[in-house]
């Protein structure tokens, strides 16, 4: 059963991590406020300072947790939220509102207008991801139509300029002949004047970095600053290092004017602290997240959409943004006649799971799924597995072609068969074929409701008309 409920259902593929504890805290808090028939400034008060201990658990910058307890409380205790219907809820929108400008308020861009090619420096210290942020970022840019040049201007650590140049191998991005003899100031005017020459209409240098902040560092950066006109400088900081990622970034926004962060790491991260103060403590946007190692997990930053998920609402539209990224839409209507006529497969079950493993590391996806918190508060709640999925793959990949068209064909020693060619058990392949027959049943449910009397389609009401 449990192995079913992971197979019918995208949203239960699903780990969540990041602003876990922060998300558990504050729900817990608002189960309380709710459970008052009518608000007092006392309850509020109260509540405040569940939510001040809350964010400091969390990590969050000192000042950044008195200012924002302030300013929810300040509106909190208002006349229109005291005397509404559900004052508990307004005071939970109260909340979000007062995270969303914590945040950010909205995404914000990269600069990619006016002069071309568009430079953007990354930095940060060494260890915080700047060379893999590098690559994601010009594989994203690579996809929106633009052409990225990469250009290795750490001539200091050990097989940097190799790495960027065989991640760059992998995005289809070209990467700049750069040498560890080479001074990083000149590889960056060099590379600017062969990114001209070339037709490249963005140059990303991806810079040194040190253990700790020193003059040497702030140096070099500084001058490849005033050796070419930089359209961003994008500070790049492990969000796991908490407190310490915002300190640093605010000592290189002094020295540097950083124009914008990106946080990586954030599926690790489940304290959040660094994303809800370096804004505040800056001044400079979050531009970017990195959500894990492969070179499609790098995510713009959305204020409203973040501050959603710490308050255990979900994210519904990053989870379609992703979907639609990887979906085929001719494969989709295909998938639905299949599923009208009776005609689903393993082999469109096997699909599915490959189109599903397109949309990244399924840990990430979990806290995008409104009310999933309390999904997982739930004793016997199922919990997602990437290895289970892994398995189902193999499983069908092991099953003839003739299996796979018609699973009904399977008997015991073509169970066993496919047990042993996938290297699971024969009642591991019960399961997937338990759950399949499952996946079916319900489609027969969704078909038979779309259905009126005499076997004619039911029509959809006019305001849902197409």
């Amino acid at each position: 059963m449990r192995s079913a409920l992971r197979l019918r259902s995208f949203s239960l593929y699903i780990q969540w991590t990041m602003f876990e504890n922060l998300t558990d805290r504050l729900d817990g808090v608002f189960k309380k406020l709710r459970g008052h028939g009518k608000l007092t400034e006392d309850n509020i008060q109260e509540a405040m300072g569940e939510v001040r201990k809350a964010l400091l658990e969390a990590d969050v910058n000192f000042q950044v947790v008195k200012e924002f307890v302030a300013a929810v409380t300040e509106k909190a205790v208002g006349r229109e939220v005291l005397s509404s219907l559900a004052p508990g809820q307004q005071v939970v929108k109260v909340v979000h509102d007062e995270l969303v400008s914590l945040l950010g308020s909205q995404a914000e861009p990269l600069r990619l207008d006016g002069r071309q090619p568009v430079t953007i420096m990354l930095a940060g210290l060494q260890g915080s991801g700047k060379t893999t942020t590098s690559a994601k970022l010009a594989k994203q840019l690579k996809e929106q139509g633009r052409k990225p040049f990469l250009v290795p201007a750490d001539v200091y650590r050990p097989a940097a300029i190799e790495q960027l140049h065989v991640l760059g191998e992998q995005v289809g991005v070209p990467v700049f002949a750069s040498t560890t003899e080479q001074n990083p100031v000149d590889i960056a005017r060099l590379a600017l004047a062969e990114a001209e020459k070339s037709a490249y209409d963005t140059v990303i240098i991806d810079t040194a970095g040190r253990l700790h902040v020193d003059e040497q560092l702030m140096g070099e950066l500084q001058d490849i600053s005033k050796a070419v006109a930089l359209s961003e400088i994008l500070f790049v900081a492990d969000a796991m290092t908490g407190q310490d990622a915002v300190t640093v970034a605010d000592k290189f926004n002094t020295d540097l004017e950083i124009t914008g962060v990106v946080l990586t790491k954030m599926e690790g991260d489940a304290r959040g602290g660094a994303a809800l103060s370096v804004k505040n403590v800056t001044g400079k946007p979050i531009k970017f997240v990195g959500v894990g190692e492969a070179l499609d997990a790098l995510e713009v930053f959305h204020p409203d959409r973040t501050a959603s998920r710490i308050l255990g609402m979900g994210d519904v539209l990053s989870l379609i943004e992703k979907a639609e990224k990887v979906v085929d839409k001719k494969k989709a209507q295909k998938l639905a006649r299949k599923i009208q006529k009776n005609t689903f497969t393993l082999e469109d079950f096997l699909d599915q799971i490959q189109q599903i493993k397109k949309m990244g590391n399924l840990e990430q996806l979990m806290d995008m799924v409104p009310g999933i918190n309390k999904l997982k508060q739930l004793k016997n709640a199922p919990k997602p597995d990437e290895k289970e999925l892994l398995k189902t793959e193999a499983i069908i990949r092991s099953m003839t072609k003739k299996e796979r068209s018609n699973h009904k064909i399977i008997n015991a020693s073509r169970r066993q068969r496919i047990a042993k060619g996938s290297g699971t058990s024969v009642q591991e392949v019960n399961r997937v074929l338990k759950s399949y027959t499952m996946m079916l049943k319900m489609m027969k449910k969704f078909r038979g409701k779309s259905v009126g009397k005499g076997g004619k389609r039911r029509k959809m009401p006019k305001g849902l008309r197409r």
